[in-house]
């Protein structure tokens, strides 16, 4: 028997978020590997494109500043996305990228991990 794993939907990881449409913004995620709904996010200084935190890098994206909303396939190019930027509770568990220090820049930006 063939065993299928969903994958995690758009917006899964959000507990909760403000009114309206204040937690989210439309971003620019630079082009790259397949990214899924709840990839801890890092803004790259020298583009202003968003891209994986990742801890140890040096462009910016060393800081935690967004979480991805929906998922965006593999590109050669900039691609179109929404994040979660601000005043959100956020599901640890659905998190990709997510490490301590991750942690305590979202809250800084409002994003509460539980």
């Amino acid at each position: 028997m063939t065993i299928k794993k969903e994958p995690i939907h758009a917006g899964e990881f959000l507990l909760s978020e403000g009114a309206g449409n204040i937690s989210r913004e439309s971003i620019n995620v630079a082009a790259g590997p397949a990214l899924y709904p709840g990839q801890v996010l890092g803004l790259v200084t020298a583009t202003r494109e968003f891209a994986p935190y990742h801890p140890t890098a040096e462009d910016g994206t060393q800081t935690a500043v967004a979480i991805l909303f929906g998922p965006l396939g593999a590109s050669d190019i900039v691609r179109r996305g929404r994040a979660v930027v601000r005043l959100a509770e956020v599901s640890e568990v659905h998190l990709t990228g997510l490490d301590p220090e991750a942690e305590r820049d979202l809250a800084a930006h409002f994003l509460i991990v539980r």
